[in-house]
């Protein structure tokens, strides 16, 4: 039986309703579908809550005003509170609340859950990271504390228990900054989680993305690398560096980089344009309003350290890094690299995948997929659209890309479908049964050419898949990862949100519904 929320949550839900409405009204929220597979601007089938900072604000300020009657409808214990995250409403109308949850004052690991409530105030449903009972005996550790470490509850295993939570700063060994994250259950010492939260997105050599227009501020007598027309978005040149900002990169005459590694400005040109691609498709394909959604911009730091392969998210920063290759000269700011990493943060605001096992797979591959979607979005002539991660960084030095949708396994980790074993993986390999299930629901099962790249696609089942085409695919991932997934999705989790999600925007008798499902079952995700 569908609960109702008491009067006083219902005109609450009702007040965000009215707030986000302008969401769903703006630009082309309701516009049919694209054509499939046209590289063109998708439309949008989903919204989010806000079109402004202000409106973003006033909403998660409504539902967390009335977060202690939504407790009680919920059913959570007296010592449980909610902490509203985010706010969407989408184009039926259902408003979907994002919320953490504390016990006895103690952030809850593995807590967070979404309600989905319709526009008269009735409570559809609730996804939760855990059915788990939150309920410890005692919230006084019975090990050692460091002056660091913070109590928390972990509910990421099952049943709930008091955890220390230490956060290790270093250097990992490719030169890339760590922050490991350490879950400790404070009665026995022993280990609950580790991970390591600096995203990367891969090693390689060079990348070019040709002529392009820039948005750039005029600055006393010159210009400077930072974008009014997207939040303010800032690029800054680290000076070989690996801390702070640097400089933010500066030019007389408007006219920015040569093209090559030879020319500082050259990796700021293209990290510059891969965040300005990045925000546009966000806002034409997903609605979205920058990274986190609030109209707030993210900014870029390239020239880090020296002779460092690598780029990475930081959601501490909320800034992309980018090194400059093995040679110095070729800096890692490939178009699909700037989408990936900028996706990172834009999970971290929604979903927050945790960053192990098959959670940690869906967050790379989620970064891949619409890292994919800006490259096939920004329709650039020197670097199209196509489902090859990485392919202008020369990872491997033979010109092969770092990851494949179509096939992961061709790039010799990644996983084609999923195993018992998929989630003891690194979490660049796991990500293969994420990607080539995106490959799958898009273009479909089998060989084909796609802008002149060759693919060929099998399923773990032999079976023929149809594609749905990547804009209504992108649409489903998008609906998902922020209505429905939550920090502990698996891939069955994965399976089931991406159902609902095509079930609300295509309906529960949908062709799209039907390919999710095939998608999903082709690469063994039962």
């Amino acid at each position: 039986m569908t609960p109702h929320m008491n009067t006083r949550r219902a005109a609450a839900l009702a007040a965000v309703a009215a707030m986000v409405v302008v969401g769903v009204q703006t630009g082309a929220a309701n516009a049919a579908p694209g054509t499939p597979n046209d590289g063109s601007s998708a439309s949008r089938t989903t919204s989010p809550a806000l079109t402004s900072a202000s409106l973003r604000s006033a909403a998660i300020k409504s539902a967390q005003t009335d977060a202690s009657s939504t407790a009680g409808t919920l059913g959570l214990g007296s010592k449980e509170k909610l902490v509203a995250r985010d706010v969407i409403k989408d184009a039926k109308g259902t408003v979907h609340t994002r919320y953490e949850r504390t016990y006895d004052g103690l952030p809850v690991r593995g807590g967070d859950l979404v309600t989905h409530v319709a526009s008269n105030g009735k409570l559809k449903s609730v996804t939760k990271a855990t059915n788990a009972k939150i309920s410890v005996p005692s919230t006084t550790p019975k090990i050692k504390t460091a002056a660091s470490a913070r109590k928390v509850i972990w509910a990421g295993s099952g049943k709930a228990v008091l955890a220390l939570e230490t956060v290790k700063t270093g250097v990992q060994k490719d030169g890339t900054p760590s922050r490991k994250r350490v879950i400790t259950d404070a009665t026995t010492g022993k280990v609950l989680r580790s991970y390591e939260e600096i995203e990367t997105a891969g090693v390689g050599n060079s990348q070019y993305s040709g002529k392009v227009d820039l948005s750039t501020t005029a600055a006393g007598s010159g210009f400077e690398l930072t974008d009014g027309d997207r939040g303010g978005h800032k690029t800054y040149d680290l000076n070989q560096g690996e801390s702070g900002t640097g400089d933010l990169v500066t030019d007389d005459d408007d006219t920015w980089g040569d093209g090559t590694g030879n020319d500082r400005q050259t990796a700021a040109v293209d990290a510059h344009y891969g965040a300005a691609k990045t925000w546009d498709f966000y806002k034409s394909a997903l609605g979205r309003n920058g990274i986190a959604g609030d109209g707030k911009a993210a900014y870029s730091r390239v020239h880090y350290g020296d002779a460092y392969v690598n780029a990475f998210w930081d959601d501490s920063c909320f800034c992309m890094t980018y090194g400059d290759g093995a040679d110095n000269k070729s800096a890692l700011t490939g178009l699909d690299v700037a989408g990936h990493e900028m996706s990172h943060g834009l999970t971290a605001s929604t979903a927050a995948l945790e960053y192990a096992g098959e959670s940690g797979g869906l967050n790379e591959a989620t970064s891949d997929i619409f890292g994919t979607s800006v490259e096939f979005f920004a329709d650039n002539a020197t670097d199209v659209g196509d489902y090859l991660i990485g392919e202008k960084i020369d990872i491997n030095g033979d010109g092969t890309p770092l990851r494949y949708m179509d096939k992961p396994s061709k790039d010799g980790g990644s996983a084609d479908a999923w195993s018992a074993g998929v989630g003891d993986l690194d979490v660049h390999y796991s990500s293969g049964v994420a990607n080539h299930f995106f490959y799958l629901l898009s273009e479909g099962s089998g060989a084909k050419t796609i802008n002149g790249v060759d693919y060929d696609s099998p399923t773990s089942d032999g079976s023929t898949v149809t594609g749905i085409g990547r804009d209504k695919a992108v649409q489903i991932w998008y609906k998902a990862l922020s209505e429905y997934m939550t920090s502990t999705t698996d891939y069955a989790a994965a399976r089931t949100a991406t159902e609902k999600a095509a079930t609300d925007l295509y309906g529960a008798d949908s062709a799209e519904l039907t390919a999710v499902d095939a998608a999903w079952s082709g690469v063994n995700v039962k």
